[in-house]
C-alpha cells in the first residue's frame, strides 16, 4: 500500500508515518520502478502499536526496545514486564511531582484576593522569591 493508504489505514497523517521512519519505528519500504513506496500489509499494525505505547506514556526509545522485544525469538516476557514495570515508577514520580505542585499552586491561588495591581501580586511575588533563591 502506498504512504496515505497506509496513514488512513492506521489512523494517522501522512507526517506521522515519515516521523517513525526517521526515528526508526517504522523500516524504509522498497520503492516500486514509479519511485513511489510501497508498504507491506504489517505496516499499519505496527503503527497502531506505536500509537498505543504512545497513549501509554512509552518514549518513543521505549516503545523502539518494546518493538525489538517483540520480534526477537530469543526474549521473554518478563523483559516487557519489567519495561511496563519500570514506566509505572515513572508514572509515580511524575504524579507525586504534579499533586506536589498542585498544592504548591493552590496555596499561592488562595493568597491571591484576584484585585490590586500586578505589582503587588502573591503568585508573582512568590515566582520572583524563587528565581532570587537560585542567584
Amino acid at each position: 500500500m502506498m504512504i496515505g493508504q497506509l496513514a488512513r489505514a492506521a489512523g494517522v497523517n501522512v507526517e506521522t508515518v515519515r516521523f517513525y521512519e526517521r526515528k526508526g519505528l517504522m523500516p524504509r519500504p522498497p520503492r516500486r520502478p514509479s519511485g513511489y513506496r510501497e508498504y507491506p500489509g504489517d505496516a499499519a499494525r505496527r503503527i497502531r502499536f506505536i500509537q498505543r505505547g504512545k497513549e501509554l506514556g512509552f518514549s518513543l526509545r521505549e516503545i523502539a526496545e518494546l518493538l525489538r522485544l517483540r520480534v526477537d525469538p530469543g526474549r521473554s516476557c518478563a523483559e516487557v514486564k519489567a519495561q511496563a514495570e519500570a514506566k509505572l515508577a515513572d508514572i509515580d514520580t511524575k504524579l507525586r511531582e504534579l499533586r506536589h505542585m498542585k498544592g504548591a499552586l493552590e496555596k499561592l491561588a488562595a493568597e491571591c484576593r484576584g484585585r490590586g495591581p500586578t505589582s503587588q501580586c502573591p503568585l508573582l511575588d512568590a515566582l520572583e522569591a524563587v528565581e532570587r533563591k537560585r542567584k
